[in-house]
């Protein structure tokens, strides 16, 4: 194994890599090495309804500067035969191999609604955000789980927010993350009599390109909306969230977390990554040591 790019040769598929955790895992396994496909609705060739700016090409090509090789296709993860026709590809392009499957679709920050009870929530806009966080997952997976069976190894990640059963502040944005990790535990049941791992994996508070926006500032002086937000100084970059991944993918036992709701809280100790800038953010702690009076135990992980 190569110690500086331990995921030489592997490759990723990385569905929801356009931004956020995703851009930032897709970016961080190709450092490792890995070819990774980046999938998603944005791209130069057609936008998305989320009205951003970032697209699969520009992730794409900052997973090759990374290391890696960058692959965009533009992909629309809630039709089935858009998926089936990304995995023929990579099937075709790569003799059937696929390492790493990284479910990040999200897509819901604007349909989630953090002031109202479930009864007073619009029903077809809560029922948008689980077709398009939780469908698109199971979507994917059914298409490329085949590959990993065959090859009788991999690793599957499903990118959620907390790893513990505690209520996440509104009802879809809830039942869509937890469900997410209990994809994790259903799909690593099935896989593991074929020697392919599955976890669910969460950052802390992210510092995603969408945060930078709120706080009106961005990754070169996020440290001035630590004013507005005093949590904010205990947030972390997509890389942080990328590195544990790539660490989890790099790890010849990862079978022994097969099934497991993880954190990058939990797994910078483990394996020894840090943040971008050298630090090691710590969720968990910042809440025990500041949070936890106010708003309780974060939870037991699942």
């Amino acid at each position: 194994m190569n110690d500086t790019q331990p995921l030489a040769g592997k490759v990723a598929l990385v569905a929801g890599g356009t931004r956020g955790g995703g851009r930032g895992i897709a970016v961080q396994l190709g450092a490792a090495g890995a070819t990774v496909y980046v999938t998603g609705r944005s791209s130069t060739a057609g936008r998305s309804d989320l009205d951003r700016p970032e697209t699969v090409e520009e992730t794409a090509a900052r997973v090759t500067a990374a290391g890696g090789t960058g692959i965009a296709v533009r992909t629309d993860h809630s039709d089935p035969e858009e998926v089936r026709a990304l995995v023929d590809r990579i099937a075709a392009e790569q003799d059937g191999r696929l390492d790493v499957l990284v479910n990040s679709v999200w897509g819901g920050d604007g349909l989630t609604d953090w002031e109202h009870p479930l009864w007073e929530q619009d029903l077809d806009t809560g029922l948008r955000l689980l077709h398009r966080a939780v469908e698109t997952h199971i979507v994917t997976s059914r298409f490329a789980l085949p590959l990993m069976a065959a090859r009788r190894s991999g690793l599957v990640v499903e990118v959620t927010d907390g790893n513990t059963a505690r209520y996440r502040g509104s009802f879809f944005y809830d039942i869509a993350k937890s469900t997410v990790i209990r994809l994790a535990v259903a799909q690593a049941a099935e896989l593991k009599p074929y020697g392919v791992a599955a976890v669910a994996v969460t950052p802390g508070f992210l510092r995603s390109e969408a945060v930078l926006d709120h706080f009106g500032v961005t990754e070169a002086d996020w440290r001035n909306a630590v004013a507005k937000d005093p949590h904010f100084a205990h947030s972390e970059t997509p890389a942080y969230l990328g590195r544990a991944v790539a660490a989890l993918a790099a790890d010849p036992r990862v079978m022994a977390k097969t099934g497991r709701a993880l954190a990058t809280w939990g797994l910078y100790r483990e394996y020894g990554f840090t943040d971008a800038d050298g630090t090691q953010p710590d969720w968990a702690a910042h809440w025990a040591d500041v949070l936890e009076e106010e708003h309780g135990p974060l939870g037991d992980p699942l």
